[in-house]
């Protein structure tokens, strides 16, 4: 059994996570700004009321959790604005930054002390972070929080290595989920899930730092 934290828990992929992780009979805590009846069923430790681009609920989260080891950190939060080259919104892409690309970084660092020897650091990316897969253009906010998400964690698995801690950088698919509007051609949040936890129990040291689709289909940079 192993202690793994999932960020963005209350719905979506975080939730379907925490759901399959808990099935598994993994311990998990389940972080949130806002926990649902959903999350609270499945009886996982839930941390809410917090916003992780802010760094003090950063070291809240870090305070709560004193002692805790924890074998997996899966951080999953993230935003999506789209916008287009004529209706740029430099605000709403400094905030995709900050959520998408900043915050998992800074919370890497805040947590990386409480992952022992052989712990699994998984940053939840997008294929729009593929600069070669660019082939639709727009989506400037998200696309480019997510280029400087994956090399965040190319970055992580090369400074994390002497510790034994591997990372993965995940993309799970076109999942339905409310952050793309339940778009109908999406494949089902279980089945993304499923994928994904394949990647990160194959996770080792000798894989870190690659970006894989949930299929196990390794991806261009």
């Amino acid at each position: 059994m192993a202690t793994f934290l999932v960020t963005g828990a209350n719905r979506g992929i975080g939730l379907e996570y925490c759901r399959q992780l808990k099935a598994r009979g993994d311990d998990v805590v389940a972080v949130c700004r806002q926990r649902s009846d959903e999350l609270v069923s499945l009886g996982a430790r839930v941390e809410s009321g917090l916003e992780l681009s802010d760094s003090q609920s950063i070291d809240d989260l870090v305070n709560r959790l004193a002692g805790l080891s924890l074998d997996g950190v899966i951080l999953n939060a993230g935003i999506l604005q789209s916008m287009g080259f004529s209706d740029l919104d430099p605000n709403g892409i400094r905030r995709q930054f900050e959520v998408n690309a900043l915050a998992p970084l800074l919370l890497a660092r805040a947590l990386v002390n409480q992952m022992p020897h052989g712990a699994k650091l998984v940053l939840m990316t997008s294929r729009m972070g593929s600069i070669d897969d660019n082939t639709s253009g727009g989506s400037y906010g998200y696309r480019m929080s997510k280029v400087a998400l994956n090399m965040a964690g190319k970055s992580l698995a090369i400074d994390l290595e002497p510790q034994g801690i591997a990372v993965a950088i995940l993309h799970p698919g076109l999942v339905r989920t409310r952050m793309i509007q339940f778009n109908p051609s999406g494949i089902d949040p279980e089945l993304a899930v499923e994928g994904l936890l394949a990647r990160i129990d194959a996770l080792t040291m000798d894989n870190s730092g690659s970006f894989w689709h949930a299929n196990g289909e390794p991806l261009p940079w």
